[in-house]
């Protein structure tokens, strides 16, 4: 079998002694856009969060695979998830409902365990099998995301409980917390002579937007100034912290949600857009029903930074909080969506509450999103390039530091198994990605992507996307971070280069199925 292209690796100052392993966490979030936080150019107020970006190293341009159980596939894989049922394209079957990984493609904790690591998972799941059937050692399943106060599928340790009850105070963020904070002291209790993975899979901030009442009322009027201002303020800051340099983005006027939600709307009512119209075009009652939702979204992300600021107190307490290896980021871009699923929406309820089934919408998704073009789904850099800080006081030296290299969700594993001292002998497939903590940095990498019909190639500062329906297009990310300016009718020889790379990998893919 024809190897799948290997890339080297990025270098942010680490030293790795694999007789000295860190303890690993990795903290997702869902559908939080790529300006969401304060250490990204938000004002959504994320001081914890921050805090690790300040004593550690953001990354600019790192990549997710643009929906929720790819990139956790991929992520826990180290895989693209085309590579292992996980999801399709051209030729290649595979959906994140139904498709199982091939027996070859272990999970972390697997390889983990290995090397003595004890392995736990609060939260969202979204991959094939159960936590504890592959490698995790406890495990706290949110199995219903519709319903953050009473949700009706909970597995702790693949048994589940019953339902939970409104009067019962659950709210599902803190849940994940306070499980994960289980787990760490159990480890330190009983395991303390062996290293960790905790795994923390936040539901938010993904829909419904659901958040506990005094979090709505901290964020206060924050977003009554509408979604135009807020995203130009966000485009201000980010230029100041050097994140992202080139052009804002135009609005697209005409791009809605993903799928035909026009019945949602019924359901809504007038105070719901599915366009993000300019905030000045909005009716009086669209503009306080779409200004709550920004603040439940902003609440929520707030809760979440709320959360992880206990999580990191319980590490200090048991003196692991040095020597641990904290990842941050999350799963896709900020979602255009309009659904209503679970309990329904009742339109009397209060906004943000569990009988309330509210969607981000493409208004503020464009915002939370910015400087980029499109949302969740897409493989524009809105839908696919995420936040990652990487923390860790013993192990990074650069603090406050912003990296501007590439880097996809397939390097988190080769990344850990390198922190880790774990070398795998004869892999059938091997692994897309590489360590980020390796010594060359390859100049023209290549990223690749396919979800739903969008397509997407990066090598080097030049990138080739499409949509489902649309043309190839073809952007130079080191000039044009935000895709302003097509330049594919200017270098047809490029797009037809890459887009034969692009299909090259599928090949490669089918070959790969082929021999299973």
């Amino acid at each position: 079998m024809k190897p799948l292209i290997l890339l080297s690796a990025l270098v942010i100052g680490i030293s790795v002694h694999a007789e000295n392993r860190p303890n690993v966490m990795i903290i997702l979030v869902d559908d939080m856009g790529y300006s969401d936080l304060g250490c990204y150019g938000g004002e959504i107020k994320t001081p914890v969060i921050d805090h690790l970006a300040g004593n550690g190293v953001r990354y600019a341009q790192y990549y997710n695979c643009a929906r929720c159980w790819p990139t956790r596939a991929s992520l826990l894989s180290g895989y693209y998830p085309q590579q292992i049922n996980r999801d399709g394209v051209v030729g290649v079957k595979g959906f994140g409902g139904g498709g199982s990984r091939p027996g070859w493609a272990q999970l972390l904790p697997d390889y983990l365990k290995t090397a003595g690591y004890r392995s736990y998972h609060s939260g969202k799941w979204h991959i094939d099998g159960q936590p504890t059937d592959n490698g995790f050692d406890r495990s706290l399943y949110l199995g219903d995301q519709d319903r953050f106060f009473s949700p009706k599928k909970i597995l702790r340790d693949g048994k589940p409980l019953p339902a939970v009850q409104r009067s019962e105070g659950f709210y599902a963020t803190t849940a994940v917390a306070d499980h994960a904070i289980e787990t760490l002291k159990e480890h330190q209790a009983d395991h303390a002579d062996k290293p960790f993975f905790s795994f923390v899979a936040f539901t938010a901030p993904h829909f419904p937007l659901q958040a506990l009442p005094e979090d709505i009322a901290r964020v206060g009027n924050r977003y009554a100034v509408g979604w135009d201002i807020v995203r130009s303020q966000r485009w201000e800051r980010l230029q100041e912290m050097g994140l992202v340099t080139g052009n804002l983005s135009d609005v697209e006027y005409d791009q809605g949600p993903p799928l035909d939600f026009s019945k949602t709307l019924n359901v809504l009512g007038g105070g719901e857009v599915n366009l993000p119209v300019p905030w000045d075009d909005l009716t009086e009652e669209q503009k306080v029903f779409q200004q709550a939702k920004m603040t439940i979204h902003a609440a929520m992300i707030e809760r979440i930074d709320l959360e992880v600021g206990r999580i990191i107190e319980q590490l200090k307490s048991m003196h692991a909080f040095d020597d641990t290896l904290i990842f941050f980021l999350s799963d896709n871009g900020a979602s255009a969506e309009l659904m209503v699923r679970g309990d329904g929406h009742d339109p009397q309820a209060s906004p943000g509450s569990a009988d309330s089934y509210l969607c981000l919408g493409p208004g503020w998704s464009t915002t939370c999103n910015t400087p980029f073009r499109k949302h969740k789904t897409w493989t524009h850099e809105g839908g696919s390039c995420t936040p990652l800080i990487a923390h860790w006081p013993e192990g990074i030296s650069s603090k406050g530091e912003i990296r501007q290299t590439p880097g996809h969700v397939i390097d988190i594993v080769p990344t850990l198994l390198d922190v880790a001292g774990v070398r795998i002998a004869d892999q059938k497939v091997a692994f897309p990605g590489t360590s980020l903590f390796g010594k060359d940095i390859e100049r023209q990498r290549v990223l690749w992507w396919s979800h739903t019909g969008n397509h997407a190639l990066r090598r080097g500062n030049w990138k080739l996307v499409k949509t489902k329906k649309g043309e190839w297009e073809l952007f130079n990310l080191s000039e044009d971070r935000a895709e302003t300016n097509d330049l594919a009718a200017d270098y047809p020889e490029k797009v037809q280069e890459l887009k034969n790379l692009w299909l090259s990998l599928v090949d490669q893919f089918r070959l790969q199925k082929a021999v299973e």
